[in-house]
């Protein structure tokens, strides 16, 4: 049974990843019935700590010696937790507590202590997609998986961003103390009370035109012009080239092809309708460009993992058609 809760701190650490953490195991809410955490920040490098915001520091009486207790380790981002070497004692006191049976949780950049621990062999984890290589290239024995929100490789559970953080601790109160529970919580924190770990993260990387310089024209093009069909030769011509070559020029300035680059932008736009408007399917498969309903579900579970019913029901509540 989950009853005991470490947070774990190194110099540099996050206030609101830490804060994510606090919120699910660190409040008193047995007046709603729920239960309540024996929990602890723990610092593995000195009673104060600085936090990555400049004048924000946290104090704690609690060493390393605290996480021997817990039945759960939890170790939030913080900068430069990337490129830093670790305190021995707090990796063997890691290797300890998974050995022993607690669970052990990252939240985002956290993974790389997890790394370092030697935790991540053999298992399949999460990280913020942005520093997904860099975790594979340090831990090449570590199953990356960019594009999760969360990975539970019991007892080591790794998490993407900040709201992945969330999702994470949510399910590991779910599995241990069910569903009433977890959700209740999550009413508490606004925050949807379930999200699969597998759904993929909403990644949005817009591509900066500046550096298609000579692509850069039919990308606006396209954008306008998304419920449109478009091919190779159409886009060629308007940019006075032959196809082969803007095809290849495409590839150069963006890193991916054309149709695949048309394709993220219509799941992009199918998106922003669900997300801000009461549009039907039909009609969102329609104004992208995908034709039917069928195929807008289709290609958005294929790049998302998540359906567009079940997307618009995350952003916009339980109500939403």
């Amino acid at each position: 049974m989950l009853t005991n809760v470490a947070a774990v701190l190194l110099d540099g650490a996050h206030p609101f990843e830490l804060g994510v953490v606090c919120e699910v195991f660190g409040l008193d809410r047995s007046d709603e019935g729920l239960p309540v955490y024996d929990f602890a920040v723990a610092s593995a490098e000195g009673p104060s700590l600085r936090t990555h915001v400049p004048g924000f520091t946290v104090s704690t009486p609690y060493g390393l010696d605290r996480l021997e207790e817990a039945d759960l380790i939890v170790v939030p981002a913080g900068s430069h937790y990337i490129g830093r070497t670790y305190p021995p004692e707090l990796l063997d006191a890691l290797v300890r507590g998974a050995e022993r049976g607690a669970r052990v949780l990252s939240v985002c950049s956290g993974v790389f202590v997890l790394g370092a621990a030697g935790l991540l062999d053999g298992r399949r984890c999460a990280v913020h997609w942005r520093h997904a290589r860099t975790l594979a290239e340090r831990h090449p024995r570590a199953k990356v998986e960019p594009d999760v929100l969360y990975v539970d490789e019991d007892p080591v559970i790794t998490s993407a961003g900040t709201a992945a953080g969330i999702d994470a601790c949510l399910h590991i109160v779910r599995k241990e103390q069910g569903p009433e529970v977890a959700n209740s919580i999550a009413r508490r924190m606004i925050v949807p009370p379930h999200r699969d770990g597998g759904q993929a993260q909403y990644i949005e990387r817009p591509l900066p035109r500046s550096q298609c310089d000579t692509v850069g024209e039919t990308l606006v093009w396209m954008e306008r012009h998304l419920d449109q069909e478009v091919t190779v030769e159409q886009l060629a011509a308007r940019a006075h080239m032959s196809p082969r070559t803007y095809a290849r020029r495409f590839q150069q300035e963006t890193g991916t092809t054309p149709y695949r680059w048309l394709l993220r932008q219509r799941v992009l736009l199918a998106q922003e309708l669900l997300e801000g408007t009461d549009e039907t399917m039909d009609f969102i498969a329609d104004r992208t460009g995908f034709g039917t309903a069928a195929a807008l579900r289709h290609q958005f579970v294929r790049a998302l993992g998540t359906t567009p019913h079940a997307y618009r029901r995350t952003f916009r509540g339980s109500h939403a058609a």
